[in-house]
């Protein structure tokens, strides 16, 4: 059963920062792709960064220098270092992978396994 558990959500000011985590369990991360999702209330999820199985890293436009996604294959972790966030960033963030991710993008329908997510508050 594949189980993928994120943790390391929580509140900030703005110009703060969180580390987020992926633990995935039933299911390699060797040769998979794997991306973060956001989802705030009353918007549609948006896809925030995605490491494809072949290719580029995508991240979306808005946290381009300020957001790094990364993976631990030995440990099957997924991270995502948010730096400088705004209120704007405040969503509940889900991780995801796909057996076979090709492309540069970050689409949800493309993923095979989700997280239930962890929440970010960004507010002062």
């Amino acid at each position: 059963q594949v189980q993928l558990v994120e943790s390391g959500g929580g509140s900030v000011q703005p110009g703060g920062s969180l580390r987020l985590s992926c633990a995935v369990s039933g299911f390699s991360l060797d040769n998979s792709g794997l991306g973060w999702f956001r989802q705030a209330p009353g918007k549609e999820r948006e896809g925030v960064s995605c490491i494809p199985s072949e290719g580029r890293t995508y991240y979306v436009d808005s946290v381009k220098g300020r957001f790094t996604i990364s993976r631990d294959n030995a440990k099957n972790t997924i991270y995502l270092q948010m730096n400088d966030l705004e209120p704007e960033d405040a969503a509940v963030y889900y991780c995801a992978v796909a057996r076979n991710l090709i492309g540069y993008g970050c689409s949800g329908y493309l993923m095979d396994y989700w997280g239930k997510g962890t929440p970010v508050i960004v507010s002062s």
